[in-house]
């Protein structure tokens, strides 16, 4: 059973491993405020970074179905961005600068190897930095990412500030549905021999990054994020998940 008393006398991380919970930032001590807001930015620049990405295959869209379902994963990755911007803004972020002055579309060229690197002036994980090529590598690129966001969510879903909890358990089924969106378009395009090969290709492409997006194994980062409750599997785990969450979703579309 969670633990939601706020700690009197108990050392912080010793309440947090106990399951605790912080509720606001004025409970919040100096290296956890730091851990959270580093967590947080990723997420909102994620998913600025995302909506800004997949704005632009919009009118790429092969039929108005495919462009509705392009436009409603544009709109609500920013809105998701614009609910933990908000939490930000407790802590004393600058929410409108924030989401307004910063290139969130800008990608590296298509070849560049980032790895597992952060790159540039924003907290975007780095598959973010890379740029969709066609309508084909779009669905592919937001299903290989959005399984991965599931993966990622369910874990963020149980941080110990219990705020950012409740919206990310809010988003989730959003991030779920702009998944099977993905996952009807990408059937769709391998019930040809010209769309599967398209597909492979890029599903050759995007794997690797996204994959990359977990981070590195035994990561000393991880120990600190547990001990703040911040996460609780490390970061092979939640690659075993999504590396069995693929092959589920390719395997009867001849994909796998």
């Amino acid at each position: 059973m969670t633990d939601t008393t706020e700690p009197a006398a108990m050392p912080i991380e010793d309440y947090l491993a106990r399951g605790g919970q912080l509720t606001s930032p004025a409970n919040v001590p100096p290296r956890y405020r730091g851990e959270l807001l580093r967590l947080m930015a990723s997420f909102v620049d994620s998913e600025l970074a995302a909506s800004a990405g997949f704005a632009d295959t919009v009118n790429a869209a092969p039929g108005i179905t495919a462009r509705i379902a392009a436009s409603r994963i544009t709109l609500e990755k920013a809105d998701h961005a614009g609910r933990v911007l908000d939490l930000m803004g407790d802590f004393g972020a600058d929410e409108g600068r924030y989401a307004a002055h910063h290139p969130w579309a800008d990608r590296l060229p298509r070849d560049a190897e980032l790895g597992r690197a952060r790159h540039g002036d924003d907290l975007r994980l780095a598959v973010f930095h890379y740029p969709i090529s066609g309508w084909v590598d779009a669905v592919v690129m937001n299903v290989l990412q959005g399984l991965a966001a599931a993966v990622t969510l369910e874990e963020m879903g149980k941080v110990s500030y219990a705020p950012l909890a409740e919206v990310l358990r809010e988003i989730a089924p959003r991030e779920k549905r702009h998944t099977e969106l993905g996952l009807t378009g990408l059937a769709e395009i391998a019930a040809t021999e010209e769309g599967r090969a398209a597909a492979k290709a890029s599903i050759a492409y995007w794997r690797p990054r996204v994959a990359d997006s977990f981070g590195a194994q035994n990561s000393a980062r991880y120990e600190t994020l547990r001990r703040f409750g911040l996460r609780h599997r490390p970061n092979e785990a939640l690659l075993a998940d999504w590396t069995t969450s693929v092959q589920r979703a390719l395997a009867p579309l001849g994909l796998d």
